[in-house]
């Protein structure tokens, strides 16, 4: 079995140093930044590679988050995240959330209906595991409501600080207008990462992407006072990463903010935000 590039990166790194993998592979659909395609079981072994050494990488405390969409064969889907989810378990561990990425834009089919969300599949070592709700919360649809009977009458019924995000999340994803678009062209908004990683994470620790592409991850670790961890085998995604980063530091680099309401009814085109 071949050697894959971002092994190369991984094994030198220490046992249990990563606090946090999110990654989002090639889904092997021919993409510029993919392997020459192979078929779907040649693909399913050399993600089995990569997850194992992920696994070893992994805090015993720690989470790995791994996103995904569709293979597409002749016009038929194969769910990633069905296809891979065994890899994960064959190594014991435990699906926390199977949590669905809904965006507005992308390609548009004629034979089926058009996909609209990608999963990612967050799964755990064990029972002990870090999960910090509060960094992470949204605005409450009723901010205000109270108990109006009962012995907690008059006192505010939902948690101050915001609700719980749930498992569907509606972020835009990085298309042409967005203001985090580079040249990748299936590039990770920060903003879903942040949520990861706050969540996932406390200052200082350590986060890593195997398939980094342009840096996101790195981003949203960095921005947010955790050491960032990520590979990729395109150099030019590598350079914009590095690139990406220096600007975060130096104050300059542009992210859609967290939270940003994704309509915005006084705005044209629709009302959708950037």
């Amino acid at each position: 079995m071949a050697c894959l590039p971002n092994l190369d990166f991984m094994r030198p790194l220490a046992d249990g140093s990563m606090k946090l993998i999110v990654t989002s592979p090639p889904y092997n659909i021919g993409k510029s930044y993919e392997r020459k395609k192979t078929t779907l079981d040649s693909y399913v072994k050399d993600q089995a590679q990569v997850i194992s050494e992920c696994v070893r990488l992994l805090h015993p405390n720690g989470s790995i988050c791994w996103q995904v969409g569709n293979h597409v064969q002749n016009g038929e889907v194969f769910p990633l995240d069905i296809v891979l989810y065994h890899l994960f378990k064959d190594h014991g561990l435990k699906l926390r959330n199977r949590i669905i990425w809904h965006f507005e834009h992308g390609l548009h089919c004629s034979g089926r209906l058009s996909g609209r969300h990608e999963t990612i599949l967050w799964f755990t070592k064990g029972n002990d595991y870090t999960f910090n709700l509060d960094p992470i919360r949204v605005p409450s649809k009723y901010p205000n409501k109270k108990y109006y009977k009962g012995p907690k009458m008059g006192q505010l019924s939902g948690n101050p600080l915001g609700k719980n995000p749930g498992d569907v999340w509606i972020l835009p994803n990085v298309k042409n207008n967005h203001v985090e678009k580079t040249i990748h062209p299936c590039q990770f908004p920060v903003e879903l990462v942040e949520r990861l990683v706050l969540s996932m994470t406390s200052p200082s620790d350590s986060v890593l992407d195997p398939y980094m592409g342009v840096g996101s991850t790195v981003v949203a670790a960095v921005m947010n006072g955790r050491n960032g961890y990520g590979c990729d085998t395109v150099k030019e995604y590598v350079d914009i990463a590095w690139q990406r980063v220096h600007q975060l530091r130096a104050g300059t680099l542009q992210t859609r903010p967290r939270n940003k309401p994704v309509y915005d009814p006084k705005l044209p085109r629709g009302g959708h935000t950037r």
